[in-house]
C-alpha cells in the first residue's frame, strides 16, 4: 500500500483491492463499531429521558403535564437523542473505515458518508427491535395488570353505576333489575344522543314509585342523570382527541428526528474520514491516562 497526492488530495492506493472489484467500499466492521456506539449512547439517553417524562406525570389528578407538552418534550428528546447518537456513530464509522480503492478526496468523503447513513439505518433498526421488544413485554406485563385492576376499579366504582345510585337514592324498593335497567336506558342515551319521549316518561315513573319523590323531581333525577353521562362521554371524547393529537405531533417529531439523525450520520462519517486520512490527534483523548 502507498501514498499518492492527485490534485493535492491524499489519495490510498489499495493493489488488486478495490481497484479490481475484489473489495466493497461498504466496511462492515467499522459499521458495526458505529452502530455498537450509537444505540449504547441512545439507551443512555433514552433512560435519562424517561426520568424526565415520568417527572412531568402525576397520579394525582391536574397535577400532570398536558398530553400536548409531553408530546412535544418527548419528540424534542427523541431529537436530541437521534442527533448525538448519530454524530457519534457516525464519526466513529468514518474514522475507522479502510480507505479502499483510488479516489479523490470528493470521493471518499461520499464513500465515508455513505457508511454513516448504512451505520445509521441499521442502529436504526436495532433501536426499533429493541423498543418494540421493550414495549411489546411491558404491554403484556401491565395489560395483565391493569386488567385486573381495572376490573377491581370498576367493580368498585363505577360511574355509570353511581349516576344510577343518584337517581334511585333514598328508595327502599330498588332492585337490581331496576338499577339495570336504568343503566341500559343511560348507554342508549350516550348512544344515540337522544331521550325518547316514552322512555322517559317510564323512568320519570320508576323513579318516583321506587323513591317515593315527586313526579316533578324524579324529572330533575332523571335530567341530572342524563346531562351527567352526556357530560362525561362528552369529556371522554375530548380527551381522545387530544390523545391523538398529541400522537399526531410525536410522529412528525419522531420522523424529523430520524431525517436529522440521517444527516447528522452522513456529515459525521465526512467528518471522521477527514481526521483519519489527516490523522487528526485530539490532546487528551488518545490515551486513557
Amino acid at each position: 500500500m502507498s501514498y499518492t497526492d492527485t490534485t493535492g488530495a491524499a489519495v490510498v492506493v489499495a493493489e488488486g483491492s478495490a481497484a479490481n472489484g475484489s473489495v466493497s467500499y461498504i466496511d462492515w466492521p467499522a459499521i458495526f463499531a458505529g452502530v455498537v456506539l450509537a444505540s449504547a449512547i441512545s439507551l443512555i439517553l433514552l433512560t435519562f429521558g424517561s426520568a424526565i417524562g415520568l417527572s412531568m406525570t402525576s397520579a394525582r389528578e391536574g397535577q400532570s403535564a398536558s398530553m400536548f407538552w409531553i408530546a412535544i418534550v418527548g419528540g424534542l428528546w427523541i431529537l436530541w437523542v437521534q442527533l448525538m447518537a448519530s454524530l457519534a456513530g457516525g464519526y466513529l464509522t468514518g474514522r475507522m473505515r479502510r480507505r479502499t480503492g483510488t479516489a479523490t478526496e470528493s470521493e471518499s468523503d461520499i464513500r465515508d458518508g455513505s457508511n454513516g447513513l448504512v451505520m445509521w439505518g441499521l442502529s436504526s433498526l436495532v433501536a426499533a427491535f429493541i423498543a418494540f421488544s421493550g414495549v411489546t413485554g411491558a404491554a403484556n406485563v401491565a395489560g395483565n395488570v391493569a386488567g385486573g385492576v381495572a376490573q377491581a376499579a370498576a367493580e368498585v366504582v363505577d360511574p355509570n353505576a353511581l349516576l344510577v345510585d343518584r337517581a334511585l337514592r333514598g328508595g327502599s324498593e330498588v332492585t337490581d333489575a331496576d338499577r339495570g335497567e336504568l343503566g341500559r336506558f343511560l348507554a342508549g342515551v350516550v348512544a344515540d344522543g337522544e331521550v325518547n319521549a316514552d322512555d322517559r316518561a317510564y323512568f320519570v315513573s320508576t323513579i318516583a314509585s321506587r323513591t317515593g319523590v315527586s313526579p316533578e323531581e324524579a324529572q330533575q333525577r332523571l335530567d341530572q342523570l342524563v346531562a351527567s353521562a352526556q357530560q362525561m362521554e362528552a369529556e371522554a371524547r375530548e380527551a381522545a382527541e387530544r390523545a391523538r393529537k398529541a400522537s399526531i405531533i410525536a410522529a412528525f417529531l419522531t420522523a424529523a428526528a430520524l431525517a436529522v439523525g440521517a444527516a447528522a450520520a452522513y456529515y459525521a462519517a465526512t467528518i471522521g474520514g477527514n481526521h483519519r486520512d489527516d490523522e487528526t490527534v485530539f490532546e487528551g483523548w488518545y490515551r486513557p491516562w
